[in-house]
């Protein structure tokens, strides 16, 4: 009996300092500017500096679309360093940003928070509106740059002609198990700071090996993950899951059957919701993984991406394949 009670009390005293830590959030700049485009980099309305990758059109006369590309966690702007220059060949001229807390900015590894990484974007597309008024602006975001795409229409649709989200990040605590979610809350208010390098995890984000290595060997991809920083990005994708589709009238979304990173039961919960609505596009890739634009089969990828930007009313959704890889128990990935 008194075993117990001891036990009982140790499990509140446990509670109780749990309490005691909270997650980081980084602060933002201190030093209010104009938002302005330079060569390199981006200047936020708050002094924040975003540096900056451009692959402008190839295709004299200008270009024929432009695309502002927000790229997923622990990754940088260099993840479209491949489909960047295939899509300016193309007449899309691609603009690439770090977010706030990764690549190149001030506080990498830190959680900036996901509204302000909404405010950046948005910030984004006012830039590229003023630098190319004639030319129609699109959005795409890689898992959690597609989050944040998603997260940023839950009370107002986006300035752009249409977004394209690729793997994008939807797993939320909805759709997690109870030992998970008990386990993140733990953990965000025990060790926030702790670092997390997922080895050991049975994950295989791409069947393209030579790319997760050239990875592996890059400075600026984040490596260990903080706790606080899988905290953000939770709550990051707890908005985007409960976005109204209404908002996304003309959309593309990819996802790779192959998918382990973000599961296939959150996607298909948004692709079933996307199937009620006239204007989303969905497309799978059989042989896609998370990182779709980087795979191996990366190509028919891009090749889509570039069909849609250019002609985005001719992508038809194929409803039984979608049907068929949601609804369909017998089949395994």
């Amino acid at each position: 009996m008194i075993n117990n009670i001891i036990k009982v009390i140790s499990v509140f005293i446990v509670l109780c300092l749990a309490a005691c830590a909270t997650p980081y959030r980084y602060p933002p700049g201190h030093s209010p500017a104009m938002l302005s485009l330079q060569q390199d980099y981006a200047v936020m309305d708050d002094g924040y500096r975003l540096p900056l990758s451009v692959w402008p059109s190839a295709q004299a006369g200008g270009c024929r679309a432009v695309l502002l590309a927000l790229h997923g966690l622990n990754d940088y702007r260099n993840a479209f360093a491949d489909v960047g220059p295939y899509l300016a060949g193309q007449g899309v001229t691609v603009y690439a940003y770090d977010q706030r807390g990764f690549g190149g900015t001030e506080g990498a590894g830190y959680w900036h928070g996901w509204q302000r990484m909404v405010e950046d974007m948005r910030g984004m597309i006012t830039l590229l509106h003023r630098a190319y008024p004639n030319c129609p602006l699109f959005v795409l975001g890689e898992s959690m740059g597609g989050g944040v795409v998603l997260a940023a229409q839950r009370d107002a649709p986006l300035n752009v002609k249409g977004e394209i989200l690729v793997a994008p990040a939807v797993w939320s605590r909805d759709s997690m198990p109870w030992y998970q979610r008990v386990g993140l809350w733990l953990a965000v208010h025990t060790l926030p700071g702790k670092r997390l390098t997922g080895e050991g995890l049975d994950l295989h984000p791409s069947d393209n090996i030579a790319m997760l290595r050239a990875l592996g060997r890059d400075p600026e991809v984040i490596k260990a993950t903080r706790v606080d920083v899988l905290y953000g990005v939770t709550n990051l994708m707890d908005v985007a899951a409960a976005v109204p589709v209404t908002r996304l009238g003309n959309s593309l979304l990819l996802y790779g059957e192959h998918d382990e990173i973000i599961p296939r039961e959150p996607t298909c919960q948004l692709l079933d919701r996307l199937q009620q609505t006239p204007g989303p596009r969905v497309k799978l890739y059989p042989r896609g993984y998370h990182m779709l634009t980087r795979d191996l089969n990366a190509r028919v990828v891009w090749e889509d991406i570039a069909h849609w930007l250019l002609s985005p009313n001719t992508v038809i959704p194929n409803r039984a394949a979608i049907n068929g890889f949601c609804h369909n128990s017998q089949r395994t990935y």
